[in-house]
């Protein structure tokens, strides 16, 4: 097949990681549309991006741009309609997470994905394609820790950049829909079983403003899953070190630790302080490799006409599990998840 050419559908941060990976290192790609409501994206798209056929209506690129497929990186509520008139459209889809920010939305994408079938659906779960949960995924599978019962998630945004979270705390669904959903999947793929019940608790002891919008600034939860085993979230918006996302997945013969450190890098300063490992500042310095091999992944599947082993049902069960993580920290009681 010829060169896969995309339109983008947001350029904010998580976006322009997108569209510079699609512009210049994912082989057989071409970004050569972009949509956003923001002219200051546009420009972004022209300046540095060099694509010139920008659009601010969705339906319009859809049904005007030269183009093989969609990647969606806009705001979430967006994401679903987005994604059945892609799909309607004739176009493959991307799409970052969440796949809807309710469990209707998520029924109206697998709908659209099931009447579509031979268009390629892939969701944005771009940590299956880190390498090191890769890894702990192919050691698992290989029986490397025998029977997994037990993950242990931790991930927390760092305070530098805590006037964000506050901004868009009002909006964003909450802590466990904002922050939880990756581990959730995670949870979900090392495990093998989906979550029967939860119950979660949160608390606010530095930013008031988190409270204030019905939120919390630190979230812990406890899932059970229907094969028995155990999931529990620690998810936060304060580490003052960075960007800490730590991982433990525990089995009856073993267990597998990724990034108990977040360092930044291999190197280790040894001064006054002691021996000292540099923290990773931001989700898009831990996870560049990952979103680079996801979009690649994606190009592929449209290439070479297979399907992605992210589904949209990954989509709604994940989503299914922090809403309901939502609604026990709110009601301060277990959930049962269907």
């Amino acid at each position: 097949m010829s060169t896969i050419k995309v339109g983008i559908a947001g350029l904010g941060r998580l976006g322009k990681v997108h569209a510079k990976n699609l512009c210049y290192r994912i082989p057989g790609a071409s970004l050569t549309a972009a949509c956003s409501i923001m002219e200051s994206e546009l420009d972004y798209a022209k300046r540095e991006l060099g694509v010139n056929d920008v659009y601010t209506d969705f339906h319009e690129m859809l049904g005007k741009a030269d183009i093989d497929a969609v990647a969606i990186v806009t705001t979430s509520g967006e994401h679903c309609w987005q994604i059945e008139a892609a799909l309607a459209a004739g176009k493959h889809v991307f799409c970052e997470k969440p796949l809807g920010v309710t469990i209707e939305e998520c029924r109206q994408a697998e709908r659209a994905v099931e009447k579509y079938s031979d268009r390629v659906f892939f969701l944005g779960f771009m940590r299956r394609y880190d390498q090191s949960y890769a890894y702990a995924k192919k050691k698992i599978d290989e029986g490397a820790i025998g029977k997994p019962y037990l993950v242990k998630a931790t991930g927390i945004d760092p305070e530098a950049l805590v006037e964000g979270a506050i901004r868009f705390c009002g909006t964003s669904g909450g802590i466990y829909i904002d922050m939880a959903i990756h581990d959730i999947d995670l949870m979900r793929w090392f495990l093998g079983a989906d979550a029967t019940e939860v119950y979660a608790l949160g608390c606010t002891f530095k930013h008031p403003e988190f409270e204030e919008n019905g939120d919390c600034e630190t979230g812990c939860a406890m899932f059970e899953f229907e094969n028995g085993a155990l999931g529990q979230i620690h998810v936060g918006r304060t580490a003052p070190h960075g960007y800490h996302i730590e991982t433990e997945i525990v089995g009856t013969e073993g267990s597998i630790r990724i990034s108990p450190v977040p360092a930044k890098n291999l190197a280790v300063i040894y001064d006054k302080h002691g021996a000292v490992q540099e923290c990773v500042e931001s989700f898009p310095v831990r996870f560049a490799e990952s979103y680079q091999l996801e979009m690649e992944e994606f190009i592929s599947c449209i290439r070479e006409g297979r399907k992605p082993g992210v589904t949209v049902y990954d989509g709604t069960k994940s989503t299914e599990m922090a809403f309901a993580a939502a609604e026990s920290f709110k009601s301060h009681r277990a959930v049962k998840i269907s």
